[in-house]
């Protein structure tokens, strides 16, 4: 094996130092020498301690850069220049060090047992044995990197020494003026009117977020059939079982319906629900997950979240007598060039073909919702009702699961949404939410979509990642609020845990992707595929996405799984729709995928050992036949410079109010800024005083630690920090140009 090779597939990480500006790529050694001041004790105000600690802190989780001493980083102390790459103290190469004397740092109770690795199906190998049964795919790896180079070696931005690679390039939103003007004239604030005609909205009827508003049931293909199945099963006293998903969208999805189904008449008895493991029975209605459903003797399946693909599960399920009702919003199978849909009673999905329904973007919990109100509607007509139950409490759910699954937040969504934030604001949330807030120390008074997708979802999606979605279930189900709050703090502390298999698992992944960038000559591939042995399978799609916001590439994870298959998780960028990248992949290589399926941004695929790096160069070779120069290159949309009277906590409190999320990304303003201090915070967040127009205001860059020079632009956010009592404006940063 070559040496580059070898050092670069081998399990030997080199050393990493932080992120460019924005989390993109750059070489990682670590400077020889860092002029940091002594550690100082850490008194420093809650938004300063980092994301998770902060109740208000408003940052996205990125890259994770290694750890440093906290200390004061001063513009005007000279520092050492860098030596050159691989110079050691007296000039020569360092000294080598053996592959087992590196260990990932922040690893889950209970897997960091000296001398062996961290988690995974090797972890109970020594480092020689785990790189042996290694050796056949790295080898592999060597004949196909050479192979692809030259093509690979072009396609795009690479890493050149010291020098950030795919540095997010800002582009300024255009603001539509007549529209942001007719906005203003309808009421709205002049700022919000702009940002908001940046993100396309037309009129201010857009913004009544009343449930009015929201999209008739009659538009989606099924509801009629689903809601006669569901009623003629309630009123004959059937036995339903609900078929759940693993994450936070699934675990909603089941919540809303068990609520809602007993809202809507059924006895508790009559209903049940399973949801797979995901290390065990994998993902869908399965015939495995069917005869577990058997045991509890349902008339009728309906499934939350998945089942649109799910052929020979719900043709075992109709085996065996069964009535199916299939919910879902994945996009369907595809046989043969084909799209394809199970043989159910009935299907309710907004992307099956010849559903005319507008919003395509309806998470699981969102389709749930709309069957039970198409539900309702049936029974109403039945005469079923003394008094026609209400359905608008379940809708704190519904937020959770949609702001959780990041699908886009089209104008229905954020109807959803804001009815839910608003039931949690005021105190009116479901037990098991109000508990989760509890666990995550946020205050539910003041609940946005980002408490949603990055403290609440979270704590959901850890059950079922390194334990069973069960618990998150239960806790959104019960209406003890001790249980709740019981299960919400197991909850938090397997989401710890999570993280802390996260953060090893993050390490071990940079090392392959900068060994892959050195063996092609310092290029970007323009897809990433990465395994290890060590992978748990409970995070890989995690990992895949903090791979993706480093390098801005198309990035699927894997790891074995009990069946001995590798299981990955991808994640995607604009442009480059993953599923039917997938599908293209398994026609091209028609014994490569053992399954597939997923989103335009998200998709999952399982594999034989042997074909990891068989998988790498083939989606690949698809990323660059589909993705060009501008299409690999991060861009950062901000909206402009934030006028100096508008960086207030009103302004701040105006914005939070709105809901933001995918496809209606939150407002980053962008300026240009002199530095008048910095320094490390949390050892890993850099706190910032600037100066602009001679007014000083605090600035925070979560989870980096590069320093910047006197003088730099910076597209940043506009947080509304909370310090003993007193609130003040605080920039947190998404980007730099310097």
């Amino acid at each position: 094996m070559a040496p580059a090779l070898a050092h670069a597939l081998g399990h030997r990480p080199r050393e990493c130092t932080g992120r460019a500006a924005g989390g993109q790529h750059r070489a990682r050694r670590r400077p020889a020498d860092r002029a940091l001041a002594a550690r100082q004790p850490h008194t420093a105000p809650l938004a300063e301690r980092g994301p998770d600690a902060a109740p208000r802190a408003r940052a996205e989780p990125r890259t994770r850069g290694p750890r440093r001493a906290c200390g004061q980083f001063g513009l005007d102390r000279r520092h050492r220049p860098r030596r050159p790459r691989g110079a050691g103290r007296d000039g020569g190469r360092p000294p080598h060090r053996p592959a087992a004397g590196w260990r990932p740092r922040r690893l889950g109770r209970g897997l960091a047992t000296p001398g062996r690795r961290s988690a995974g199906p090797a972890a109970d190998k020594p480092d020689a044995v785990r790189r042996a049964a290694c050796a056949p795919f790295h080898a592999a790896a060597v004949v196909l990197l050479r192979q692809a180079q030259a093509a690979l070696a072009g396609a795009g931005p690479g890493r050149r020494d010291g020098v950030a690679v795919n540095a997010p390039r800002l582009i300024e939103r255009e603001v539509p003026p007549r529209t942001a003007w007719a906005l203003e004239q309808a009421g709205v604030a002049p700022l919000l009117a702009r940002l908001l005609a940046a993100r396309g909205v037309r009129e201010a009827a857009e913004l009544d977020d009343s449930l009015a508003q929201l999209l008739p049931p009659s538009g989606l293909k099924g509801l009629p059939e689903a809601a006669t199945l569901l009623a003629d099963s309630l009123q004959r006293g059937e036995r339903i079982v609900i078929v759940a998903d693993y994450d936070c969208d699934g675990a909603t999805a089941c919540a809303v319906m068990l609520r809602g189904l007993r809202l809507l008449g059924a006895q508790p008895g009559h209903l049940g629900y399973v949801v797979p493991d995901r290390a065990v029975h994998g993902y869908g209605l399965t015939p495995t997950i069917v005869d577990l459903a058997l045991e509890q003797q349902p008339a009728l399946l309906v499934t939350v979240d998945n089942g649109i693909a799910s052929l020979a599960g719900v043709a075992h399920a109709r085996a065996h007598g069964l009535k199916v009702l299939v919910t879902d919003h994945h996009l369907p199978a595809v046989l043969d060039g084909a799209v394809v849909v199970p043989e159910a009673d009935a299907i309710v999905n907004p992307n099956q073909p010849g559903c005319g329904f507008a919003s395509k973007s309806l998470a699981g919990v969102g389709v749930a919702f709309y069957v039970l109100m198409g539900l309702r509607a049936e029974l109403r007509a039945r005469g079923a009702f003394a008094e026609v139950p209400r359905l608008d409490g379940l809708l704190d759910l519904v937020a959770l699961g949609t702001v959780a699954d990041v699908v886009k937040l089209d104008a229905n969504n954020r109807r959803l949404v804001a009815q839910g934030l608003k039931r949690m604001r005021a105190g009116r949330a479901q037990p098991g939410v109000m508990a989760l807030f509890s666990a995550a120390k946020r205050d539910a008074s003041k609940a946005q979509g980002f408490d949603l997708g990055f403290a609440l979802g979270p704590r959901i999606n850890a059950a079922g990642r390194l334990a069973d979605m069960t618990l998150g279930i239960e806790t959104l189900t019960t209406d003890d609020p001790e249980r709740a709050l019981a299960l919400a703090t197991q909850l938090d502390t397997i989401n710890r845990e999570r993280r802390d298999i996260e953060a090893g698992m993050r390490e071990m992944a940079e090392a392959r992707l900068d060994g892959l960038i050195e063996a092609l000559a310092g290029a970007l591939p323009p897809a990433v595929a990465l395994f290890d042995a060590d992978f748990h399978e409970g995070v890989v799609g995690i990992v895949a996405s903090r791979i993706k916001d480093r390098v801005h590439r198309p990035t699927f994870v894997f790891a074995r799984g009990a069946d001995g298959h590798l299981k990955g998780s991808g994640r995607s960028i604009p442009g480059f729709h993953l599923r039917d990248a997938l599908d293209l992949v398994s026609k091209r290589e028609p014994d490569l995928l053992a399954k597939f399926g997923g989103h335009a941004m998200a998709a999952g695929a399982t594999l034989a050992v042997d074909d990891v790096n068989r998988f790498a160069m083939a989606l690949a070779r698809v990323a660059d036949e589909w993705l060009n120069e501008q299409d690999l290159t991060r861009t950062l949309r901000h909206d402009g410079a934030l006028p100096p009277e508008a960086a207030t906590p009103d302004t701040a409190r105006l914005l939070d109010g709105q809901v933001w999320g995918q496809g209606f990304e939150p407002p980053v303003f962008c300026d240009r800024f002199e530095l008048i201090s910095q320094r490390l915070v949390g050892e890993k967040h850099l706190k910032l005083r600037l100066r602009q127009a001679g007014r000083l205001v605090d600035a925070i860059w979560f989870n980096h630690i590069e320093m910047l020079p006197e003088r730099a632009t910076l597209a940043y956010r506009l947080s509304l920090d909370e310090w003993q009592g007193q609130q003040r404006v605080q920039y947190v940063i998404e980007a730099a140009q310097v």
